[in-house]
């Protein structure tokens, strides 16, 4: 007797949508049910291809911030070594993080859409935990564990709930993209340890419950940080690059040193007209 393939059938969202411009009930509604909303295509084709050419020239030297936090491959391993400003020209950057410094990423991040969606859920008084790129480059990227973007890790006296994903690359299966359990952010904080344990796994992102998130290049998605979220490796020979902003109170400190982290919204906001470096005690130590 011919045995009968039970497995589960693969479930990929690469929804077209519009670009959004204004986030209204429905996207509120939606996004905290389901703990993801796709915004749209938000960059036009120029302004992705600039920001696509400012990340070159970073990952390869031609523009240099000292206090700029980078992580590279060091060979086909897959072992990272990290810098703080710019040592070695290569694309292989495994992520970047501080581009609130660069005046055309801080632009993109003070977006009139996502000061909406950040003024919703956060209030008045922006700032951001993070500003990242995150890379797959061909054949050195690695795949990312099941995870929630929150955790004892990041070492800040409150948990971000909005974070920002921009495709800068087509994101496919192919590449690596994003894998998701849609509405699991209703299950609050798992654990602080940031990834799960396989016992978790198998109560929290059962086979079935999992979607491939595909993504155009200039797409953003509107994401929970409680959001259970991993990604495979990229079998193309192409780059999979994505950038990522967490948005939280600006009054949020970190617990050792009672740090703040960058305004974007509201008093004292970053201004990409004057922005000019980053200061030495937001570098000093990492988090998350």
């Amino acid at each position: 007797m011919k045995k009968t393939d039970t497995k589960m059938p693969e479930v990929v969202d690469h929804t077209s949508v519009s670009l959004k411009t204004s986030f209204d009930r429905d996207c509120q509604e939606k996004f905290m049910s389901q703990g993801y909303l796709r915004l749209g295509k938000i960059l036009s084709a120029e302004s992705l291809q600039m920001l696509q050419k400012r990340i070159k020239d970073i990952m390869l030297g031609h523009v240099k911030y000292r206090n700029m936090r980078l992580q590279f491959y060091q060979d086909d391993s897959g072992s990272v070594h990290r810098t703080l400003g710019h040592q070695v020209a290569t694309l292989g950057y495994r992520r970047i993080d501080d581009l609130e410094q660069d005046p055309l990423f801080l632009a993109y991040i003070q977006r009139p859409l996502f000061q909406q969606i950040a003024n919703y859920y956060i209030g008045e008084r922006v700032s951001i935990f993070r500003s990242m790129l995150m890379n797959k480059p061909p054949q050195l990227s690695q795949a990312l564990p099941w995870h929630q973007d929150i955790g004892v890790g990041w070492g800040i006296d409150t948990n971000p709930i909005v974070t920002v994903w921009t495709a800068l690359d087509e994101a496919t299966v192919d590449t690596g993209c994003m894998q998701i359990v849609p509405g699991s952010q209703q299950h609050g904080i798992i654990n602080q340890k940031h990834f799960l344990s396989e016992k978790e796994e198998a109560t929290y992102a059962p086979k079935g419950s999992v979607i491939k998130l595909e993504a155009e290049a200039g797409e953003a998605i509107l994401l929970h940080n409680f959001l259970l979220h991993r990604s495979g490796t990229n079998s193309t020979p192409v780059s999979r690059r994505a950038f990522s902003v967490t948005y939280m109170e600006a009054k949020t400190r970190t617990l050792d040193t009672g740090q703040t982290f960058p305004v974007v919204f509201g008093e004292n906001a970053l201004d990409p007209k004057t922005v000019n470096g980053k200061a030495n005690e937001l570098v000093e130590k990492f988090y998350g």
